[in-house]
């Protein structure tokens, strides 16, 4: 095998985020300090800055199935990776692609909102999500309260993920940096039950980004042929180092410095 045909694809459907901080461009940094080629479907564009979502416009679903059926014609794809969606119409189209690689992982962030406030998906969008796209997941990525909203009727967090389990998803992990805990305590959950429980340093700031970066990192594991479990965790790792390593350029949250190991590995050369 030459190191061309080592790198693995990963197909990204997200919006465009002009900031640079989350959205499509958080997916191509993340998969790039993966070791994966990242082949971006733009599902939205959005109007946003470091501190909320000002609009947003889907693109026609045609589109978006042109562009992901011009790939998938050409690369091996060894990951799917699903952000924003954009739109109901979106969503079915996603779906249909995906039916056509049932042995292909995919991980899904169930994007509400943008990390700084302003709404990325209406009800029924992620009503959606949740009949058509859930139960094609091997990992599902939301944050504690896009997990309340995804099961209203659970009490705790655990019973959330127990009913979000039913709609069909493999794993999913709940991230619970907007708890009012001292470290960030993540949840994996498969299977029925709690499966394991990730505690992380809580930094002082808040991001842009985080969570697209969580779940591009988890694909592109599984894109290099990684256990779900061990993506998983490894994911976290470089996810919380992003974070560690972020930086303030706008007048809104921080942005994951998903380069860190660039700039680490210049300083050590000098």
């Amino acid at each position: 095998m030459t190191e061309q045909q080592s790198i693995p694809v990963v197909m990204v459907f997200a919006g465009c985020d002009s900031t640079g901080g989350a959205g499509i461009q958080a997916d191509i940094e993340t998969l790039v300090s993966m070791g994966c080629h990242a082949a971006p479907v733009i599902t939205a564009i959005t109007v946003q800055d470091t501190q909320q979502v000002q609009g947003y416009t889907a693109i026609d679903a045609a589109l978006v199935i042109a562009q992901a059926r011009a790939v998938l014609e050409d690369m091996p794809v060894a990951a799917f990776k699903i952000g924003m969606v954009g739109s109901v119409e979106n969503v079915e189209a996603i779906h249909s692609l995906l039916q056509d690689y049932p042995d292909v992982p995919v991980v899904l962030d169930p994007v509400r909102a943008a990390g700084g406030g302003g709404e990325l998906a209406d009800e029924e969008v992620v009503d959606a999500m949740v009949t058509l796209l859930f139960p094609l997941t091997t990992v599902l990525t939301p944050n504690t309260l896009e997990a309340r909203a995804l099961a209203p009727e659970a009490d705790t967090l655990d019973a959330c993920a127990q009913e979000i389990l039913e709609n069909g998803c493999e794993f999913v992990l709940i991230t619970g940096a907007h708890e009012n805990t001292a470290a960030v305590i993540n949840t994996l959950h498969g299977n029925r039950r709690q499966l394991e429980s990730f505690s992380w340093e809580r930094l002082p700031a808040s991001y842009h980004g985080s969570g697209c970066t969580l779940a591009s990192a988890i694909a592109g594991l599984l894109a290099h042929g990684m256990e779900p479990f061990t993506a998983i965790h490894e994911a976290q790792e470089y996810t919380w180092e992003t974070l560690k390593h972020g930086y303030r350029i706008g007048m809104g949250q921080y942005l994951p410095n998903r380069l860190f190991w660039a700039r680490e590995d210049e300083d050590q050369g000098a």
